[in-house]
């Protein structure tokens, strides 16, 4: 599946645009896995990650779990054209504080992304599949966490970000949440 922005935008400096393709083919320095706190990548994009960047995956990350909800923990990519792959434990719909415990893990996968010196970086849309926090609503709260926080962390190497969909609904809702951001970051 080849890659198509639908929308783009620098946010402090960094190009942030709503891509509908494949997480598992962005030529980035690292991607985000929408992870379970077992670290389990059995289904949905885990488990597509792990078919595509082999078995290390999960035996890296049988090492690092568990991972409380929020947080992330990163391994290597396997044979992904990216460099790492960070396991941002999202919330599944339902249990309490999603929106503070998405936004917590968010926070989390662009601290791995700072500590790991990474330039460039594709994002799903982190809880709103088989952890049914809803798409418009999870796909707002992931773009107006990211552009805060690449607002408030100038110094950041990060000057690409990938918020990727395989579906156009989801893309779309990155595009349209990434229009209306109203953080003050210039257009692009």
């Amino acid at each position: 599946m080849s890659s198509r922005a639908l929308a783009t935008r620098t946010v402090a400096g960094c190009t942030v645009s709503a891509v509908l393709g494949d997480l598992t083919e962005q030529r980035v320095d690292a991607i985000v896995n929408a992870a379970n706190s077992a670290l389990a990548h059995g289904g949905g994009l885990a488990g597509a990650i792990v078919r595509r960047g082999g078995a290390v995956i999960q035996e890296e990350s049988d090492r690092l779990a568990p991972v409380r909800v929020g947080n992330a923990a990163t391994t290597g990519a396997g044979a992904l054209p990216s460099r790492w792959v960070i396991h941002a434990v999202g919330p599944r719909w339902g249990e309490g504080d999603e929106e503070l415990k998405l936004r917590s893990a968010v926070r989390s996968s662009l601290a791995e992304t700072a500590r790991l010196d990474a330039r460039s970086l594709a994002l799903p849309a982190i809880s709103t599949g088989i952890f049914g926090y809803p798409k418009p609503d999870g796909t707002r709260v992931i773009v107006d966490e990211l552009c805060g926080w690449l607002t408030a962390h100038p110094e950041t190497r990060l000057c690409e970000v990938r918020l990727t969909a395989f579906d156009e609904e989801t893309a779309g809702l990155f595009a349209a949440a990434l229009a209306s951001w109203g953080g003050g970051a210039a257009g692009g």
